[in-house]
C-alpha cells in the first residue's frame, strides 16, 4: 500500500509517517522505481503502535525504546523485564494523572453552579507533572 493508504489505516498522518521515518523512529519504507513508498501489514501495524503509544502520551524516546525492544530478540529475560516493569510504571504514573483530572473536571462540573465554591479551587491541587500556568 502507498503512504496515503498506510496513514489512512494506521491513524497517522503521511506527514508523520514520514517525520518518523527521517528521525529513525521506522526504518526507511521500500520504494517503488518511481520513488514511491509502498508499504506491507507488518509496517501498518508498527505505525498503529505508534500512534497508540503517543495518543497515551509516551515519548518518542519510550516508543524508540519499546519499538527495540520488539526488534531485538537477543535481549536477556531481565532486560526485558526491566524495560517492561518500567513502562508499565510510567503508564501507571499516566492513568493516576488523568484519573485525578477526570475527578477534578468532574467535580468542577457537578458544582459549577455552586455559589459557594470558589471559582478555580479544585484546579489548584494539580496532579505534580502537569506544569503550572503562569499568567502573562
Amino acid at each position: 500500500m502507498n503512504i496515503g493508504e498506510a496513514a489512512s489505516v494506521s491513524g497517522l498522518s503521511a506527514r508523520m509517517i514520514r517525520h518518523y521515518e527521517r528521525i529513525n523512529l521506522i526504518p526507511p519504507s521500500q520504494r517503488t522505481r518511481c520513488g514511491y513508498r509502498v508499504y506491507c501489514e507488518c509496517d501498518v501495524h508498527v505505525l498503529r503502535f505508534i500512534h497508540h503509544a503517543r495518543d497515551l502520551g509516551l515519548s518518542i524516546e519510550r516508543v524508540r525504546a519499546l519499538l527495540t525492544l520488539w526488534r531485538e530478540r537477543n535481549r536477556s529475560d531481565d532486560e526485558v523485564q526491566a524495560i517492561a516493569l518500567s513502562n508499565i510504571d510510567a503508564l501507571n504514573a499516566r492513568i493516576t494523572t488523568l484519573q485525578v483530572m477526570r475527578e477534578a473536571l468532574s467535580y468542577v462540573a457537578e458544582h459549577c453552579d455552586d455559589a459557594e465554591q470558589p471559582p478555580g479551587l479544585v484546579l489548584d491541587e494539580r496532579p505534580h507533572d502537569l506544569p503550572e500556568r503562569r499568567a502573562s
